[in-house]
């Protein structure tokens, strides 16, 4: 056993040879700790595989996952079916977003088949956590509660227990006692996670390790834990609201493409069947600065209103607001609006809001974003129009994926017009289909 000094960023994990201001990896100030890391002479030869001998790739057998399928249809569309035993699923989220409630409520799922569930609380008591499983109506006898924060005293009692799923809440908090930097701390973080992902995997147990977010929305620890577990789920929402949406950043058993969306009620988190209305709100179509649009989440499709405001700026500096939208991509579609369009708006204060409290990523968001500026700015409803597209620099409207699948379920929704771009793949439908090749196309689109 042997001791040595590391100089460690608690924002990014980057390890430094000596104390300095500012890391090198992530550029952040006063964020390097001196920490203290102890390492055993036999540490690394754990392993998991029993493979010794390399084979073709074509002499792999093709492996049958099996899966348990909760109860909730939204936390199996994002793990890919269900959770796999021996797998370590990483749940992020900002603190109160509803991470507790959301694994109990998965808990409960468990122990309603008579499987035993191990409820490890680092951070509550053991009546805290069975006050709020009360309040969900959550009265099992194979969900057991632990409160403890020292790793090897949890692996004791999930080698004597022998649950099908570990809850570990939550990662911040628990330490490996070899390890003499304090709970919270990078080394702390990444030693806890591994031995809890080896015993996972030993034992071929499920484990879900909730961990806090950062003020940037990363999860703390850092992105080493990103690389530990199979599976990577960032539990997203505005604490004002009642929607969560479970956003899948990483899956080794399936698409990292689907989303969870669910309701915060007094029964705790309820699925939302049809999403579609939750990200729609029910203003008149006469009102300028909004539109439609339609966004492809994996095997899912989402409508959402996409509302914009203009008004005269009283600074010499307008601002650019976007909530739901890069930022970024709302001074492009802004620039691209005066360039070709001949907007004047340079002296307006811009504002785009995606309603319902969901971040989208997509391209196809510059289209309806553009719209609805214009539609702010030149006092001109969109009525039941829907827009899909990519803009580029020079104003031409780019292809999006899957347009034919979009447009099929804009008439099921009840939408009348769709400006889109050009496209070869156009179902037949009563849907008034507007195909445009430019900005300005779509600008004339709206005057009619």
């Amino acid at each position: 056993m042997s001791k040595k000094t590391q100089f460690i960023c608690q924002t990014c994990g980057a390890i430094s040879s000596r104390w300095q201001g500012r890391c090198d990896a992530c550029q952040e100030w006063n964020t390097i700790i001196e920490e203290m890391v102890i390492t055993k002479a036999d540490k690394g030869k754990k392993v998991i595989s029993t493979s010794n001998k390399a084979i073709p790739i074509t002499k792999t057998e093709d492996a049958k996952i099996a899966r348990f399928a909760t109860g909730d249809n939204e936390f199996n569309r994002v793990t890919g079916g269900g959770i796999v035993p021996g797998s370590a699923i990483l749940l992020g989220g900002e603190p109160g977003i509803g991470k507790s409630t959301l694994v109990l409520q998965i808990c409960a799922s468990y122990a309603k088949t008579g499987r035993k569930v191990l409820y490890v609380s680092a951070e509550e008591s053991a009546q805290q956590i069975g006050l709020r499983a009360r309040r969900l109506g959550i009265f099992e006898d194979n969900l057991l509660i632990l409160s403890q924060t020292d790793v090897k005293e949890i692996e004791k009692q999930v080698e004597s227990i022998k649950p099908a799923l570990v809850i570990i809440d939550s990662i911040q908090l628990v330490f490996v006692d070899e390890i003499t930097s304090a709970a919270g701390t990078v080394t702390q973080i990444r030693e806890s996670a591994a031995h809890l992902v080896y015993l996972s995997k030993r034992l071929e147990i499920a484990t879900i390790i909730i961990g806090h977010v950062t003020k940037d929305g990363n999860i703390a620890g850092p992105k080493v834990l990103e690389h530990l577990v199979d599976t990577v789920l960032s539990f997203v929402g505005d604490q004002n609201q009642e929607v969560r949406i479970v956003r899948v950043v990483k899956n080794r058993f399936g698409s990292t493409h689907e989303i969870g969306v669910y309701e915060m009620n007094d029964k705790g988190l309820t699925p939302v069947h049809d999403p579609s209305m939750a990200f729609t709100s029910q203003s008149d179509s006469s009102v300028n600065g909004r539109i439609l649009t339609c966004l492809r989440e994996g095997n899912r499709t989402l409508f959402i209103e996409v509302q914009a405001l203009t008004t005269t700026s009283a600074v010499g500096m307008p601002k650019r607001r976007a909530t739901g939208m890069d930022p970024n991509r709302l001074n492009m579609v802004v620039a691209i609006l005066e360039k070709h369009c001949g907007l004047q708006l340079s002296g307006e204060d811009v504002y785009i809001n995606v309603v319902g409290g969901i971040r989208v990523d997509e391209p196809a968001l510059d289209l309806p974003a553009a719209l609805a500026i214009y539609s702010s700015f030149c006092n001109k409803p969109a009525g039941k129009k829907l827009a899909i597209g990519e803009l580029g620099l020079t104003g031409e409207i780019r292809p999006v994926k899957m347009i034919e699948q979009r447009l099929i379920e804009a008439q099921r929704f009840g939408i009348e017009e769709a400006i889109i771009p050009s496209s070869k793949n156009i179902p037949k439908s009563n849907l008034i289909v507007q195909q445009c090749k430019s900005i300005q196309d779509a600008i004339s689109c709206m005057d009619n």
